[in-house]
């Protein structure tokens, strides 16, 4: 029997007739469309995929990034000084993270309650509204500006965090097994893209409106039309990171169901062999339920999986045990303890600006210029380079290595920026940082959002990468709130602690790198494999399997039909 089609379908994920209607068995068909997937060379398909889910990333680092040039812009607009409070720029910038937390829960646990396909769009509609939102607001004598703005970045950071499980869980169940990690890994790589487009943005902006700002030799000056090109200026800064939103929207809400989903807990086999086409087609249609329904009873098929049902009595027994629960706390433990010197650094670019002489101008134009140019240079130094150095190396090198010399190699970094703080000279800071941007980002900034979308079993795989992500921005509210107030102690507006805030990051990486000791290797292992391997739960039984992959150093299963 053929013409079985699936509903959803896109130019980034193919839909074709579906190949295994004449396998009677569902199991087997199961195992066919699973071999597809694990098997498939690397394509146009990967690109595209990779493509649609990495302009999540690229939105949300625009979004994050964008609000640091933004408040210098803000302060000149709102703040008769142009300094704006340090209560209110540390308030504006933890809403996001915030919000942030909020969505990696909810959507990491709805995802593995009603399906990824649902839900995958919606966490896009709220970042849009949430960043046109912060865009159209003002001032007025009701509301203050800072509270207002508040509200819009908890409101995007809840669509932000909702692209984290989402993003890395539909990734790593659509992508090809020898190459799932650079696949993942690339997806990711679009936050250094989206960083460099905020601060682009910005310097294309501060252009444009040159002849308004030029004439401000300090902030008394800005008046008139320079107050009202530097009000439209983050205006734009900030609402231009709706835009790629509103291009990858379409492609998320026609997605189809991962097919992990669709067999191991939906467990509508016959849909999850569809699916699996539905992803390397490009036709949208809707399944023939009674063909289905028609081949189920002329052949009498019959599911055997033996994965237990996810509900939260189940969860609490799967990771109440120490073998299971271990990797969760790996996991989330490494991401929290990464985070907390990740985003503690970012706070800290004002520093490492003003070291190298790009900060703190008196002139309007040349105070936002230089800031935006002292942050391209500082993306380029170090973070998009380190992004594409994991992308190259993941399925080689490996995550647990990558991960634990990462957080080795940011011990030693911090201990020497900490401890030689007041003997460096600027641009040693300068070169330090840069330094530590490159090994966070190559290493555990990036496999700590991979494994977590790898190594769970596809009913809490979704959950439990929202958990880790979760706990990683804690960590950044922690650094945030807790410990970059540090560097001021004994002279407000200085940076009198700065060496012993980063003596905390080294204390901190240290402890990332033995809570990462939890955490397995993955690379190139079926997720099948992982599952059964980890976590004791063998989705599949069915007919006899041989295990061969090519690729160097592989080591997971290939089912071979006889």
């Amino acid at each position: 029997m053929s013409g079985i089609k699936t509903a959803g379908g896109n130019a980034a994920f193919h839909n074709f007739v579906n190949d295994f209607a004449h396998i009677s068995d569902p199991n087997e068909r199961r195992r066919m469309a699973l071999e597809k997937i694990d098997n498939a060379p690397f394509g146009w398909y990967h690109v595209r995929a990779i493509t649609v889910a990495g302009i999540g990333f690229f939105t949300d680092a625009y979004d994050i990034f964008a609000i640091n040039i933004a408040v210098t812009m803000m302060a000149y607009v709102f703040y008769e000084d142009s300094k704006l409070p340090t209560n209110s720029d540390t308030a504006i910038k933890v809403a996001t993270s915030g919000g942030t937390v909020i969505g990696q829960l909810f959507f990491g646990w709805i995802a593995d309650v009603i399906g990824r396909k649902r839900i995958y769009g919606v966490e896009l509609m709220i970042i849009i509204i949430g960043t046109l939102g912060q865009a159209l607001s003002g001032r007025s004598d009701a509301l203050n500006i800072v509270g207002v703005l508040i509200f819009w970045r908890v409101i995007m950071g809840i669509g932000i965090g909702g692209d984290y499980p989402l993003s890395s869980i539909i990734t790593s169940e659509f992508a090809t097994t020898k190459w799932r990690g650079a696949i993942m890994g690339a997806v990711f790589a679009n936050q250094g893209w989206g960083q460099l487009a905020a601060a682009l943005i910005a310097l294309i902006s501060t252009a444009g409106f040159k002849n308004s700002l030029i004439g401000a030799d300090s902030a008394a000056e800005c008046t008139g039309s320079c107050l009202t090109a530097v009000d439209k200026m983050w205006r734009i800064t900030v609402g231009m990171g709706a835009v790629p939103a509103c291009a990858a929207l379409y492609f998320r809400l026609t997605i189809p169901e991962t097919p992990r989903y669709t067999f191991d807990v939906a467990r509508e086999l016959e849909k999850g062999a569809a699916d699996i086409n539905t992803y390397v087609s490009g036709k949208v249609g809707e399944a023939d339920q009674d063909q289905i329904t028609a081949l189920r009873e002329a052949e009498g098929a019959k599911a055997e999986l033996d994965v237990p049902k996810a509900s939260f009595k189940d969860f609490c027994r799967h990771f109440g045990q120490w073998k299971h629960g271990s990797i969760l706390l790996g996991t989330a433990g490494a991401w929290f303890m990464l985070d907390i010197a990740f985003y503690g650094l970012g706070l800290n670019n004002s520093t490492i600006l003003a070291a190298i002489g790009y900060a703190g101008q008196p002139n309007v134009y040349h105070n936002i210029y230089n800031t935006c140019v002292g942050n391209i240079i500082l993306i380029c130094a170090g973070g998009i380079p380190g992004y594409w150095f994991s992308v190259a190396t993941l399925d080689t090198i490996g995550r647990r290595y990558l991960q634990l010399g990462g957080f080795l190699i940011l011990t030693v970094l911090f201990c020497i920026i900490g401890f030689a703080y007041h003997k460096i000279s600027g641009h040693g800071l300068l070169g330090l940082y840069v330094l530590c941007q490159l090994f966070m980002n190559w290493g555990p900034n990036t496999t700590t959002f991979i494994v977590p979308g790898e190594i769970f079993p596809t009913r809490y795989r979704s959950t439990a990468h929202g958990i880790s992500a979760a706990a990683g921005k804690i960590g950044a509210i922690i650094a945030q709130t807790a410990i970059a107030p540090v560097r001021t102690h004994g002279c407000p507006g200085g940076s009198c602690w700065m060496n012993h805030v980063m003596e905390i990051y080294a204390l901190f990486m240290l402890l990332g790198f033995f809570v990462s000791l939890c955490v397995p290797e993955t690379k190139r292992q079926t997720l099948e494999d992982l599952s059964e391997k980890y976590h004791g739960e063998v989705q599949y039984r069915g007919p006899q399997e041989s295990s061969s992959i090519e690729g160097e150093g592989s080591s997971e299963k290939k089912t071979t039909l006889e």
